[in-house]
């Protein structure tokens, strides 16, 4: 079997990869058992400067790596740049911070001496998503590697071109033979993977659909699971809001990475003393996006990934229409690309409310007051995280407890940053990555007492 990966932009072939052979798939594994032993005995320090290096192999090689990334997935070569130089960034945080986390705690209790040590597990499978297809794997990679645990990476068949690269990271990086291997592999391996004795625990970042695939399996061998899923993030905005922060903040939050982020504001709650303001402004700012060749620095928007996914979003537009809803800008595609779209009159029970959105639409709702901004944010099955706009930031802080959501941020778009858990309730998945937490999930974290 073999997978090609095809730029969205211009159709053009990026490249060919050959699956592996069910032998080849074994041998992988059992390498990447047998490499945990010695990699978890290494000292910590140890594997924090070859994580370093890592840092430094991306910040070296860029350009490189931000042009197979928009090659393959679509995102303007601005943004993919950025993307590298945040993995770069999350390296050297755990490369600083791991003594301090891994760190023995200790417990008084009637012992001479208890405490509770931070081991690795083993080997952790990690399936992988196209839409940030090298951040998702270093916020896995460099706390769970550098705990001294061994793995090896699924990533979508979209972008293998860059699964393969990041395996290049590592190996440039001087980390050894079997510690991070890649594997180009179809879904229907899933299970044989899973099953492997060398595998303890599988982390997932996908849909909904992959995200109850997977654990079910992760239960069946009864090995833990992370699983990362979607969301239909709400961005309420107040009347004491700044408006120009707001619809500033509120362009990037929808349209970074053509919108196809599970983070990414989805639903903007208004009231009604700004809502004519904020559409006005938002509108106008999300039609001066430029769109264009994704390898151009200048360009803003560029394609979905697949045809695929264009038009499942295309489908979401029109049947939310029929519904009742109204096209206030855009509303066509054209192949991969879909023009930066926005919706008014969006109420619950339509598709563009009740659904994730995974593209450059937006879904503007009317909330008579804060109470019921509140309550249709929480008319969600996903739980990753809510925005709030307003001056009133004690009030905001006393609002938090209202979000069920994994995040609750004031003033500023919804995002992942290395120093911070994430992650999300409900439908949107358990388990935390990044920061502390994130280290802490693949650890076996064992009990020493001493009478």
């Amino acid at each position: 079997m073999e997978f090609k990966s095809i730029n969205p932009y211009n159709g053009e072939e990026v490249g060919v990869h050959k699956a592996l052979t069910s032998g080849e798939l074994d041998q992988i594994l059992n390498k990447s058992a047998e490499a945990f032993n010695d990699w978890c005995a290494k000292p910590l320090h140890y594997r924090c400067d070859l994580l370093r290096k890592a840092g430094q192999v991306l910040r070296e090689n860029v350009e490189e790596y931000a042009e197979m990334i928009t090659a393959e997935m679509g995102k303007p070569i601005s943004e993919s740049r950025a993307e590298v130089n945040k993995c770069a960034w999350v390296c050297d945080y755990y490369a600083d911070n791991a003594k301090e986390f891994l760190k023995p705690e200790e417990i008084k209790t009637d012992a001479s001496r208890s405490f509770v040590r931070n081991d690795p597990m083993g080997t952790i499978f990690a399936i992988m998503p196209w839409n940030f297809p090298f951040w998702q794997v270093f916020r896995f990679a460099a706390p769970t590697l550098t705990a001294g645990n061994t793995g090896i990476l699924k990533h979508a068949p979209n972008v293998f071109g860059c699964a393969k690269k990041i395996e290049e990271v590592f190996t440039k990086a001087g980390y050894p033979e079997g510690v991070f291997q890649n594997l180009i592999v179809h879904h229907d391996q899933t299970e044989k993977i899973i099953a492997h004795d060398a595998v303890k625990a599988v982390t997932l970042t996908g849909s909904e659909m992959a995200g109850s695939a997977v654990a079910q399996l992760a239960g069946k061998y009864i090995k833990k699971s992370l699983l990362e899923l979607g969301g239909n993030n709400s961005f309420i905005v107040w009347e004491d809001a700044d408006i120009d922060l707001a619809v500033k903040t509120a362009v990037t939050a929808r349209m970074l990475n053509c919108g196809q982020s599970c983070i990414a504001a989805k639903r903007f709650i208004l009231l009604p003393g700004i809502y004519d303001e904020f559409v006005e402004k938002f509108t106008k700012a999300v039609g001066e996006l430029k769109s264009g060749d994704t390898r151009n620095d200048e360009t803003q928007v560029g394609p979905l990934a697949r045809k695929d996914l264009t038009d499942q979003l295309h489908n979401q537009i029109k049947s939310s229409v029929d519904q009742g809803a109204k096209i206030l800008l855009g509303g066509k595609q054209d192949n991969c690309y879909h023009e930066p779209t926005i919706l008014g009159d969006v109420k619950p029970g339509m598709t563009a409310f009740d659904e994730e959105t995974f593209g450059p639409l937006a879904a503007i709702i009317k909330a008579k007051d804060i109470d019921e901004a509140f309550s249709l944010s929480e008319k969600s099955k996903y739980g990753l995280g809510t925005t709030v706009f307003t001056r009133d930031i004690e009030k905001a802080l006393e609002c938090a407890g209202r979000v069920s959501d994994g995040a609750y941020f004031v003033n500023e778009l919804v995002k992942s940053d290395p120093r911070l858990p994430f992650g999300g309730t409900g439908r949107s998945g358990y388990g935390r990555e990044l920061a502390k937490e994130g280290m802490m999930e693949f650890i076996n974290k064992k009990t020493v007492y001493v009478r």
